[in-house]
């Protein structure tokens, strides 16, 4: 039966509002929570989530339009929902040819969906599949299409490479989770895609895990006796638990607060991971709406101190004509680069930086690594000062808990993690990349080494999951392999510390005996968030991570 979605009640005193976008059109299957339309009041623009599923039967309602509290905006046939929704989520598609035959009686409809389901268990049988863009991690939506890696009438394998991405924090190729041969091609390069977005067309051979899963669950659904229209319906809601419901009833759906800023929902998160308060953000869309861009120049003017907005109070200085000095050439950054200079600037401006260094003699510790280093190369791996230094900070974090906090200003609260993750920066030719060590406190040398190899080596074949660098709890920097002697590393916010490493020389050094003899020192220099860390404690660390290379039993006392 078609049941009415209608606008919601939108707060005190608004009866109408304006459409700015209709997000869905008939013939769309639409799940719970889902926007429907995005509209714009005098107080918010904001997205209109639908409290029903199913498939849209008619879209009453279309963009420049202004709506009513209560008026029908779609119309929704909830019985088409348990099908569609099944092979919409597990992105297999059926051959329209398959779809046209509709049963019209209740014996009919359960014949045709055993030979749905029969046609889903043959994994093999040249269905066609949709290969998405996946989820490419928190917060990221889109992402830019630097390759195509493949044409139509290609045959793919399970995890090839189909096209190469870049987002604002990697460059990713990404794999398949079908096989088969191509029968259409989605994008070409240049392009944006949206994280849901059809890729590829594959007339499939096979199906990955979770789609065999969601097709299992569809022949369950399908194989349940037909109900009479007059039994109940069940719904499910957004953490799989089901309700029963009645023919038209409907889950409360909340008010839409007054006083919210006039901002999409992924404009108001992107300004809440950034500190902002969207609510002082000008806006320059219609009506004072605020993009994604008024965010990020609000960022900026913040940063530079300009129009007296509250920030480091640095003024901003327009740059020069350079043209009229000599030829010049602009290049637009690339979005690792352009995500660096940001999250570095954001890193710079909220953290108070305090550098220490040391040096620590690794005379002793070289000739064991080197020794040590033939057993770990028999995993095809070796045994680096970095690879120790993971190792030697992961146990320096259960004994300074205070290096593995980040600091939640709004809360004035300080957050401890009980686990210990080391991020590596890594030098590559497309930019500074931090794939992450997860649980190094419980891994070996060894499988720190064979997965410090494999990490850095992902990072500079654009390999590199999202997940890989997520997740960091302190990082290490070393510079020592281009030379160098001391620096100053900008802590990876919400990180609190970052140690930098610079090249190795040999030095006179002062002996108990009196004497001078040459000494293989180490210099290391530790950055941190003055905030949380106090220089005395800093010193301590640092100190214990010279001695722990010095004299790397103490690490056990």
């Amino acid at each position: 039966m078609a049941t009415e979605f209608k606008l919601p009640e939108l707060g005190e005193n608004i009866e109408s509002a304006d459409i700015i976008s209709v997000l869905v059109k008939a013939g769309d299957v639409i799940e719970k929570e889902q926007s429907i339309i995005e509209i714009e009041t005098d107080k918010a623009t904001i997205e209109v989530p639908s409290n029903v599923s199913g498939k849209i039967t008619e879209v009453l309602v279309k963009q420049g339009e202004s709506v009513k509290v209560g008026q029908t905006i779609i119309k929704v046939d909830e019985g088409a929902s348990s099908d569609d929704n099944a092979r919409l989520k597990g992105s297999v598609v059926e051959d329209e040819t398959k779809k046209e035959s509709k049963a019209e009686t209740k014996a009919e409809a359960k014949s045709q969906s055993k030979k749905e389901v029969n046609e889903i268990d043959k994994s093999d049988s040249g269905k066609t599949v949709e290969f998405k863009v996946p989820d490419l991690g928190e917060n990221i939506e889109s992402a830019d299409v630097i390759n195509v890696l493949v044409k139509k009438g290609d045959t793919i394998s399970k995890d090839q490479g189909v096209i190469e991405i870049e987002t604002d924090k990697a460059t990713i190729e990404v794999p398949s989770s079908v096989e088969g041969q191509i029968v259409e091609v989605n994008v070409k390069t240049g392009d944006k895609v949206k994280v849901g977005q059809v890729l590829l067309k594959v007339e499939s051979t096979s199906v990955s895990p979770t789609e065999k899963k969601k097709s299992d669950e569809v022949k369950e659904k399908k194989e349940e006796p037909a109900k009479e229209d007059k039994t109940e319906l069940k719904s499910e809601d957004r953490d799989g638990e089901v309700e029963e419901m009645k023919p038209g009833e409907r889950d409360h759906q909340p008010a839409i607060l007054k006083g919210s800023a006039p901002a999409a929902p992924s404009v108001r998160r992107i300004a809440r991971e950034l500190g902002v308060d969207i609510n002082k953000v000008p806006g320059s869309g219609e009506g004072g709406r605020i993009s994604m861009d008024d965010v990020k120049a609000y960022v900026k003017r913040a940063m530079q101190g300009k129009d007296d907005s509250v920030g480091l109070g640095i003024k901003k200085e327009t740059l020069p004509d350079f043209s009229k000095y000599g030829k010049i050439e602009r290049v637009t950054m690339s979005k690792i680069r352009e995500k660096t200079a940001t999250h570095l600037s954001y890193a710079w401006a909220v953290t108070p930086h305090v550098t220490q260094f040391d040096k620590t003699d690794i005379t002793e510790f070289e000739k064991d690594r080197k020794e040590l280093s033939k057993k770990v190369e028999e995993h095809g791996a070796k045994l680096t000062v970095t690879g120790i230094l993971i190792k030697v900070i992961a146990e320096g974090l259960k004994k300074f808990p205070q290096f593995n906090s980040s600091i939640d200003m709004e809360s004035k609260e300080v957050i401890y993690k009980k686990y210990i993750n080391i991020g590596l920066a890594v030098d590559t030719e497309y930019g500074l990349l931090v794939p992450v060590i997860k649980n190094a406190d419980k891994k070996n040398l060894i499988d720190i080494s064979v997965e410090l190899n494999t990490l850095a080596e992902k990072a500079r074949n654009k390999k590199l999951s999202l997940e890989e660098m997520q997740g960091g709890c302190f990082t290490i920097t070393n510079l020592g392999g281009i030379g160098g002697t001391y620096f100053t590393p900008i802590v990876n916010s919400p990180e609190v510390a970052i140690l930098g490493v610079s090249r190795g020389n040999y030095e006179p050094v002062y002996n108990k005996e009196g004497k001078f003899e040459p000494r293989l020192m180490l210099p290391l220099s530790l950055s941190y968030d003055h905030r949380i860390i106090d220089g005395a404690d800093a010193i301590r660390f640092l100190r214990w991570v010279c001695e722990a290379l010095e004299e790397p039993l103490k690490i056990f006392m």
